[in-house]
């Protein structure tokens, strides 16, 4: 009830004007226009793009002609972001991309499609081992390199840089590598950081893909500046849970390196014994220089005594380990085979985030950026077999959106002072119906707390992903779906409002709100830090944390990141933490959170954001059960849709006050036609879950819900709206009222892109 009363008080007209532009609103919304199509829904039917001059939406023009043009993409003065290789400031749109394995045209097209849209950065998620039966450990996969080098060149022609992983160690081991200890059914984690000959395997393929001349543009990859980027591999670390399922002769090729590494500490291995209590694992043999390692799971637990002692000396030797091969690697790379390039060391998390994930990240910093991935939607938006990577008839769902659930939203990130810091993956996982907010959110809160790229995961066609079915399974008379596409229209079809957004700066980056200085014993000790970055886990994701700058353990509450910067430096002085005082950012009554730029209200309650600069207006959320109605500084939305996200968006860098040509984008939900579900209860976590059970998986073409909303803006200079189709190609002309100071029009019911001038 309170919050239908404060709805009711934020949307209450107070002149004229807004009474009769409510009731010129709601003769639109009734009217036959809003029924176009099926069940108030239209067909996301674009045809082929030829890429013309005629398009009143394309964002090409805001790339560079070809991507590293004045030089190699560095860091900024301070480290903490990223500068063109004149000097200037640059910031990245960013998607993942497997096109690099498709036809060179389909390369082209797409690269051509993603600038279009705003992109400017990808990030090539590839394995250029040879990881077949039967080859050497030191063999690559051919056509991998030849397809990353192909997609360089198309890149580079559209003014897109390429961030490259080259390799994940989610696969078999083939017995001809001859590692030791692993088999052909289990996958070499941790082999990269312990056994020489995977090292050694690691350096030849990355000579391979970086030194060699690229036949298509004449570089190497080391002498190309395009690439921006070099990860030195994607999720894997000493601190997560597959170190428990560590081989036997790798345990104790580690176990040695850690005797050298306590006899350098203590002179001797009894005498490190001695300072542990006497403490003795499976796994000593001290004749040897053997020390056998404690569990992951003992790194996750409290423990007192000599146990305590020695989990804190492995702790430590493990994370100089890990840095030191980051360290090592970034060495080969720079000094041996001559790569220019911004490295980058992973993006994992730990066994346990509170206790381990700033000791992982303490290992990045190394090299020069920091990451991590992160996904939007709890384990059980979508529970069923094969749930891991497709949709099938049968699975159980729960549409969530991340309006209600902000502590999760995937740019809280600490920004460890000196590094840039990118998100490798995100989305909000299909087939979550709410994913329009994601891209706003993004551009919104990256922009606040200086996440510096965020890479969406992952773009699986040249363009549009029109039909996600996956044709080679067949369930109950269906076809699954894909999980993990981005090139749909509630993801990619939000591009270019957003990415304006962020790439021009239209909002401001936040005071620091937290300034967390922590020591190294602290974190070999395994103490949390005082506000965390951590993946929240299970089934209740409560708000109650976003009530008070303090929670009850004393530490800071991770509203934080909704309200400015939070930045952490390990390996410092503890008495340098610097707190903000932010209560006055939370509102806990009416349930909002404000950033201390005064541009972002989230109201979590409801499940409504609000942003408001004079250059990007616009709201996302719940809109009609949140009042239907939002005057901002210069614009006022009005809609009908129960969720909607809306955005109005200069596009010549001027105010929208004086702005001569603005973008109106809109996302509403969209489904596969003939999709169904059915409501459900099923079990998670002891728990019962309240959601739905797909019936059917639908087919194509998507169903866009129809569009119900009317924009009024101050704006003197505006005189027409040109609806475009998603291409960006003008459709046709909307009929708009023009008074002395204020512009208006209502959108038509199929408008995701609206041009006015």
């Amino acid at each position: 009830m309170r919050r239908t009363t404060a709805c009711q008080q934020r949307t209450k007209p107070n002149d004229r004007k807004s009474s009769v532009f409510i009731s010129l609103l709601l003769a639109v919304l009734v009217s036959p226009s809003f029924a176009e199509g099926r069940d108030g829904t239209w067909a996301f039917n674009p045809a082929e793009d030829a890429f013309t001059d005629n398009a009143m939406l394309d964002l090409r023009h805001l790339n560079e002609k070809q991507s590293g043009a004045t030089g190699f993409v560095r860091l900024s003065e301070n480290g903490n972001d990223f500068v063109k290789g004149n000097g200037e400031p640059i910031r990245f749109w960013a998607v993942g991309s497997g096109i690099y394995r498709r036809t060179p045209e389909e390369m082209d097209q797409h690269c051509r499609f993603l600038a279009k849209l705003g992109v400017n950065m990808v990030r090539l998620h590839a394995t250029v081992a040879n990881t077949k039966e039967g080859a050497a450990i030191t063999d690559v996969n051919e056509k991998e390199i030849s397809g990353i080098f192909r997609f360089i060149k198309a890149a580079k022609q559209n003014g897109i840089y390429v961030t490259v992983s080259p390799y994940y160690g989610h696969h078999k081991t083939p017995k001809s590598w001859g590692l030791e200890g692993y088999g052909p059914d289990q996958m070499p984690w941790g082999a990269i950081f312990i056994d020489p000959k995977m090292q050694e395997g690691y350096k030849v393929w990355t000579r391979a893909l970086y030194t060699r001349n690229n036949p298509y543009t004449g570089l190497a990859i080391k002498d190309d500046p395009t690439v921006a980027i070099l990860q030195i591999h994607n999720e894997d670390s000493v601190f997560f849970w597959t170190m428990q399922r560590l081989p036997a002769p790798q345990a104790k090729r580690l176990g040695k390196l850690f005797g050298d590494w306590l006899v350098q500490k203590y002179s001797s291995l009894d005498k490190a014994k001695a300072a542990w209590d006497g403490h003795g694992e499976k796994g000593d043999d001290f004749a040897k220089g053997i020390v056998g390692l404690m569990s992951t799971w003992h790194m996750t637990q409290e423990w007192k005594g000599g146990p305590a002692k020695r989990l804190r000396d492995q702790v430590q030797f493990m994370a100089e380990h890990q840095r030191n091969f980051y360290a090592e690697m970034g060495r080969y790379l720079r000094e041996e085979l001559g790569c220019k390039q911004l490295l980058n060391a992973t993006n994992w998390r730990t066994a346990n985030d509170l206790k381990l994930k700033e000791i992982e990240r303490w290992t990045y910093a190394a090299l020069d950026v920091d990451a991590e991935n992160e996904y939007y939607g709890s384990d059980y938006q979508h529970i069923g077999k094969n749930n891991g990577y497709r949709i099938d008839p049968d699975h159980y769902i729960v549409n969530e959106s991340c309006l209600h659930k902000p502590l999760e939203l995937t740019t809280n990130f600490k920004m460890q002072v000196g590094h840039p810091f990118i998100v490798t993956e995100t989305s909000w996982k299909n087939p979550n119906l709410y994913q329009t907010e994601g891209p706003f959110l993004v551009a919104a809160y990256q922009s606040l707390n200086g996440v510096d790229i965020v890479f969406w995961f992952t773009a699986t066609e040249p363009s549009w992903c029109l039909d996600p079915r996956s044709r080679w399974w067949w369930v109950r008379g269906m076809n699954p779906l894909n999980k993990w596409t981005c090139s749909i229209p509630t993801l990619a079809g939000m591009f270019p409002a957003n990415a304006l957004i962020y790439r021009r700066g239209y909002l401001k980056q936040g005071a620091v709100a937290v300034h967390e200085v922590r020591n190294l014993d602290s974190l070999w000790d395994r103490k949390p830090p005082l506000i965390d970055d951590n993946e929240i886990y299970g089934v209740n994701r409560e708000t109650e944390e976003c009530r008070s700058v303090r929670r009850p353990d004393g530490r800071l509450s991770r509203a934080a990141f909704l309200v400015g910067q939070v930045q952490t430096v390990l390996g410092g002085d503890p008495a340098k933490t610097r707190i903000s005082e932010f209560s006055s950012s939370l509102d806990p009554d009416k349930q909002l959170i404000r950033s201390n730029t005064g541009q972002l209200v989230l109201d979590y309650g409801v499940g409504l954001c609000r942003m408001d600069a004079p250059k990007a207006q616009g709201v996302t959320g719940f809109l009609k059960s949140a009042g239907g109605r939002f005057r901002l500084t210069d614009v006022t939305i009005a809609s009908e849709n129960e969720y909607a996200t809306v955005s109005v968006v200069s596009m010549d860098d001027e105010p929208l006050a004086r702005s001569r040509r603005i973008l109106v984008q809109v996302g509403t939900t969209a489904r596969l036609t003939g999709w169904e579900v059915r409501d459900a209860e099923f079990a998670f976590q002891k728990q019962t879950i309240r959601g739905k059970q797909i019936v059917n998986t639908g087919k194509p073409p998507w169903r866009i819900e129809n569009t119900q909303a009317r924009i009024a803006i101050n704006n003197p200079t505006l005189s027409k709206a040109t609806r475009l189709d998603v291409s960006g190609y003008p459709a046709a002309r909307v009929p708009v009222n023009r008074t002395e100071k204020t512009f208006t029009v209502v959108l038509p019911a199929n408008t995701m892109y609206l041009v006015l001038e």
